[in-house]
């Protein structure tokens, strides 16, 4: 087997895939893989977006972050005066006029270009130019629409600037409408042929600037002249025998060690799987590090982040006895949510390199400049409005975000490479997947298939396959419950790959809530 990839759309699925097959290794894949996403998904992800990716060789392992970054026009105080309410689930506030939600305001420096010419050109086996091919024919031929995406564009106005365009009806009885970007191929095309330089300091530099000029954006040139992604090396924190490794701040690898912590205390493979006792206890554990992220966690370039306490066996042992006297846990009302349309690629080639990318729009600023063809995102609504707070709005700065690719280690060797779209909820996806193989033993697709819960206020949301009497019974232990009417979705959408250090096979599993597949390189 020369490979496999994992990811929520099968058309990026298949030319990752097709990489891996004519040699090409796992950063090759990843990187063709996104750019055919950002045309299918492009209100999830493109190059107006930001992301993180983990990237694992027998040499090294490294994540390069390239979050989008507050422009050099914002002001902490730019917004204390026009927040309308505080929204009702605790998520952030309302503002007058959604600026911090839609419009060029909303735009933050993106970062996914700088990203992914970084690891092409610095770990890719294939010139950079190559790997956009595959997405330039999809934007200029056209992709068949599902009925899932057409059901969430109808959810959300779409700006007149639109480079979408009709091609045909679908070939076949029962098909979507075939969608071409020809704006997307044309950009596409002078980044192959330029290269970040294009995008950041080229013509195309220039043009952004003038729109987001023109729009009263907060983002300049000398923002794009300046954009560097930050390399650093994961953070790691023994679970049971593996390690675990993720995403330094502002990302949820963080948040995620710090569960596990708490977790490693009990002995969970000993409960019954989705029990009341089960689901009171992850869900404490979850709250906990909750708590602590929204006091503690933010761009560690501009707030020193305790990273050492947070994951100390004396801290998670003083919210283990929080947590078993039953004591109340109490999130602050102020917390970030990046909205779920996000998208994340999971890869392992022929000689195991490992690549987890998640890379996003937020929900997507409906800013389109003409003649582009993408979408900017929205990360400043990710920003606490009030000034002085941890995640609060700075020039340069970059919101806190749940995106965590994630690898777990047996010794050195890879073992379970896991990441998800779906705001917050990434961070509770993930962990649930990693306690189901580490703790319940379950194949990837068992993993990523089991119902989850997530808890982040008063209220444990689960999946409508959890039991009604687990829910009572966690009710009885002293906290709410309320069932999803979904019984798959809307807690991330979890993609990953297990690997077998013994035997070297693949055992791939693809969130049964989206539209994804995991596919075998052959």
């Amino acid at each position: 087997m020369k490979g496999m990839v994992s990811a929520p759309q099968p058309l990026a699925v298949d030319a990752g895939v097709r990489v891996l097959v004519d040699g090409g290794n796992a950063v090759d894949a990843a990187v063709t893989a996104a750019f055919v996403q950002m045309v299918t998904t492009p209100r999830s992800c493109g190059v107006g977006g930001f992301g993180m990716m983990y990237i694992h060789t027998p040499a090294t392992d490294t994540i390069l972050d390239f979050h989008g970054k507050a422009g050099a026009r914002v002001r902490p105080d730019m917004w204390e005066h026009e927040i309308l309410r505080e929204n009702a689930t605790g998520y952030g506030y309302a503002l007058r006029g959604q600026v911090n939600d839609r419009g060029h305001g909303a735009v933050t420096t993106p970062g996914t270009v700088a990203g992914l010419f970084m690891a092409q050109t610095d770990y890719g086996s294939m010139p950079w130019r190559t790997t956009l091919q595959p997405g330039i024919a999809v934007a200029a031929g056209g992709y068949e629409v599902t009925r899932a995406a057409a059901a969430a564009w109808k959810q959300i106005p779409t700006p007149e600037t639109t480079p979408w365009t009709t091609v045909a009806e679908s070939p076949h009885e029962g098909g979507g409408e075939l969608i071409a970007n020809p704006d997307m191929a044309r950009t596409f095309s002078v980044l192959a042929e330029g290269g970040k330089e294009v995008f950041y300091r080229g013509d195309m530099a220039g043009t952004i600037a003038e729109d987001m000029e023109k729009g009263g954006g907060f983002v300049t040139l000398e923002d794009l002249n300046r954009y560097e992604v930050t390399v650093t090396s994961p953070l790691h924190s023994r679970y049971r025998d593996y390690t675990v490794a993720s995403n330094q701040p502002p990302g949820g690898g963080l948040t995620i060690l710090q569960m596990l912590k708490i977790l490693e205390g009990y002995d969970l493979s000993d409960m019954v799987h989705l029990s009341a006792e089960y689901v009171y206890t992850v869900a404490m554990a979850m709250k906990a590090a909750w708590t602590d992220r929204a006091n503690l966690i933010g761009d560690p370039a501009f707030v020193d982040v305790p990273v050492e306490d947070l994951l100390s066996e004396e801290r998670a042992a003083a919210w283990r006895r929080h947590i078993d006297a039953r004591k109340e846990i109490t999130i602050p009302r102020w917390r970030p949510q990046e909205p779920p349309s996000t998208t994340h690629i999971s890869v392992v080639d022929q000689w195991r390199n490992v690549v987890g990318l998640t890379h996003s729009l937020g929900s997507g600023s409906d800013v389109i400049t003409p003649g582009l063809g993408f979408m900017y995102n929205n990360c400043m609504n990710c920003f606490n409005p009030v000034p002085g707070q941890v995640n609060s709005i700075e020039p340069g700065k970059s919101r806190t975000t749940g995106m965590a690719p994630t690898l777990v280690k047996a010794g050195d060797q890879p073992l379970f490479t896991v990441g998800a779209p779906g705001g917050t909820r990434i961070v509770t996806g993930i962990l649930h997947a990693i306690l189901n193989v580490i703790d319940h033993g379950m194949s990837a697709t068992e993993a990523i298939a089991a119902p989850r819960f997530d808890c982040q206020s008063d209220v444990i949301v689960a999946h409508s396959r959890i039991a009604p009497s687990a829910c009572e019974g966690v009710r009885a232990m002293g906290h709410e419950v309320h069932s999803m009417l979904d019984g798959y979705g809307g807690i991330a959408s979890v993609h990953g790959i297990i690997l077998d250090p013994v035997t070297g096979t693949l055992d791939g599993g693809a969130d049964p809530g989206s539209p994804g597949m995991a596919m075998a390189a052959n």
